[in-house]
């Protein structure tokens, strides 16, 4: 299995143009949350303190997935899906149309944005033609972006630019261009 910085270098090779990047920010958690929703029907109650519905098992495998790679940025990831189940959770709960019509309307419009970034600005297929994994990456890709942008763990950032070059979401500190 590929380490963290293989896979986020994987998944950034795909996606250098800030304008694509940009659309990723959108897109990316319209999809996830739009998966959220989708799958928090049915619900199956087993005791627990929580039903579970197939959105909790597809984001607990996730999860642990992202905690594998790296613990601090599975950790935030964790956080996140759980406001996204729990957001999924509540909209299966006002009925079907809207259950159904938001989860559909999410997905599509996060796909549209998905699509533009790559097809106007990238020129190029999205990741996860080549290799499934990057339908797993993109989250924790976006997620990570935001986080290099407020200068997390700048070694990182380093190690995948070194390999696929920066971005102008992320351009280079003046102080980091003169190492």
């Amino acid at each position: 299995m590929r380490n963290l910085t293989e896979q986020l270098t994987q998944y950034a090779a795909y996606h250098r143009d800030s304008r694509n990047i940009g659309t990723h920010f959108v897109g990316i958690p319209l999809i996830v949350l739009a998966l959220a929703v989708l799958l928090a029907r049915p619900v199956i109650a087993l005791g627990l303190p929580v039903p579970v519905s197939p959105a909790w098992l597809l984001f607990g495998a996730a999860t642990i997935y992202y905690l594998v790679l790296d613990v601090p940025l599975g950790l935030m990831m964790a956080v996140v899906s759980v406001a996204c189940v729990a957001f999924g959770a509540w909209l299966a709960q006002q009925g079907t149309a809207a259950w159904l019509g938001g989860g559909v309307g999410l997905f599509v419009v996060g796909w549209i944005f998905q699509f533009v970034g790559h097809i106007a600005w990238e020129h190029r297929k999205p990741a996860f033609v080549d290799d499934l994994i990057g339908l797993m990456i993109g989250p924790l890709f976006v997620l990570a972006e935001a986080l290099f942008s407020i200068g997390w763990r700048p070694e990182l950032r380093a190690a995948i630019e070194a390999k696929v070059g920066p971005t102008r979401i992320n351009p280079p500190r003046a102080q980091e261009a003169r190492q």
